[in-house]
């Protein structure tokens, strides 16, 4: 039996693997802001990923103290609310169909970190974003939460 040419196989898995290296597109955020997850017990897992608006709201790490709101990359200071509508519009313009019906906001609000003594964000940022929200009909949104342990 003749023995297997196998002198092409690094090219093709070589070809394949740079295929996948360019058709894929990696979405990376540098947060501008304190942020730690509140703990819950009863999470879902948002369906796709890519249909998912990322809005973190926690303390500035340039100026502490200040609040900021973090939609991807763009950021919009706490006395300036009213422009989230717009930031999602734009990254709801950026989407692909099929992810402009599933879109959902999600939002990402800041516990705070009792050993640090970083307050956690007020319901007053979170119900003014989510009015900024109903403004540009982006109703479907979600809250970030890390699992809590179960104590036993």
């Amino acid at each position: 039996m003749p023995e297997l040419n196998t002198s092409s196989l690094p090219d093709l898995i070589f070809s394949i693997l740079f295929f996948f290296m360019i058709v894929t597109s990696m979405r990376q955020e540098e947060l501008k802001l304190e942020y730690k997850a509140p703990r819950g017990n009863q999470l879902t897992k948002l369906e796709r990923k890519t249909s998912g608006i990322n809005v973190h709201v926690g303390e500035s790490k340039e100026e502490p103290g200040n609040v900021m709101i973090q939609i991807n990359d763009k950021i919009v200071k706490e006395d300036n609310v009213g422009m989230v509508g717009t930031h999602i519009l734009d990254a709801l313009n950026q989407m692909k169909n099929d992810d402009r019906v599933a879109m959902t906001v999600v939002l990402k609000v800041d516990a705070g970190d009792e050993s640090s003594g970083r307050h956690g964000m007020t319901m007053k940022i979170v119900t003014d974003i989510k009015k900024a929200l109903q403004d540009v009909n982006a109703l479907r949104v979600m809250y970030s939460a890390d699992e809590q342990k179960s104590k036993k």
